[in-house]
């Protein structure tokens, strides 16, 4: 059903202010601006490489307002796309989950899939130029209490192979969880985390907010560019490595991006925790 992530929808009090941020930081460039009757929300799209950002205002008493006054994350909903997005809402009628048709998108919320606090848009996959600094937006993380029942619900709603799923833990960062993979050979995915160290940053945001998405990853090309980018433009608000080499890792925290918390990785260099570390391309 679905090929790929290919953009994030994420909620903000002010899209036009949030959208010059994303061009500002990310050279990204603005697609459309319209209305999501079914969200209650007006909509700012971005370019973002060969991806897409929603940025979405509350119009109204709604779904969106009622995030924004509940959620200190800006992380609404991940988007797939899929190879035909008719067929894709003829597969779930068929299979009767519930979903909602919103112009050129198929709309489903947790309650209708078995995963609360998961969001998801379904678009039809097409070919886009890309745009700014970085390639591709290929991971959305979602917090959620029972990451292995979650995984399986993912895969059963959205027909995964869980035979492509990866399990992952880090001491660190204190959380166990698994990579639910779209595809074999391709990083995009969601992956599904319980934190287990409630003193830790994301146990410590578990704890507060329950289940919901956390953050999202990007790949980009040229990774010193952006360091560069970021030390211009946001110099307080990123972590990563300051000086030598391009950096494998960059983080643009939440108090940049109106709310949302944003890793950026190397191209390929994600394979090294996602169970192919051999798929790891040099460094240029």
């Amino acid at each position: 059903m679905i090929t790929r992530i290919d953009r994030m929808v994420l909620t903000t009090h002010d899209r036009r202010a949030a959208a010059q941020t994303w061009q500002r930081l990310f050279g990204a460039e603005l697609v459309r601006e319209d209305r999501m009757p079914s969200l209650a929300a007006q909509r700012s799209v971005l370019r973002v490489g060969e991806s897409e950002i929603e940025l979405i205002e509350p119009h109204g008493i709604g779904i969106t307002a009622q995030f924004i006054s509940r959620f200190r994350t800006s992380v609404f909903a991940v988007g797939f796309a899929v190879r035909d997005l008719a067929e894709a809402q003829a597969n779930l009628d068929a299979r009767g989950i519930h979903h909602v048709r919103d112009g050129n998108q198929v709309l489903l919320t947790g309650e209708w899939v078995g995963v609360p606090a998961l969001r998801v848009v379904l678009t039809q996959d097409e070919k886009r130029p890309p745009a700014g600094l970085l390639s591709r937006i290929y991971e959305a993380t979602l917090l959620y209490q029972h990451h292995h029942r979650a995984a399986r619900q993912i895969a059963n709603v959205f027909q995964l192979d869980p035979g492509n799923f990866v399990p992952i833990r880090s001491e660190p960062f204190g959380y166990e969880g698994t990579l639910a993979f779209v595809e074999r050979d391709r990083l995009d995915r969601i992956e599904v985390v319980t934190p287990f160290d409630r003193t830790k940053t994301m146990g410590r945001f578990f704890g507060r907010q329950g289940p919901c998405f956390y953050m999202f990853y990007a790949e980009v090309r040229d990774s010193a560019a952006l360091r560069a980018r970021l030390a211009d433009q946001a110099p307080g608000a990123w972590s990563g490595p300051r000086d030598g080499a391009a950096p494998d890792n960059l983080f643009v925290h939440p108090q940049a991006l109106h709310g949302a918390l944003l890793g950026v990785s190397r191209e390929s260099v994600a394979w090294t925790w996602s169970g192919h570390p051999e798929r790891v391309k040099p460094a240029a």
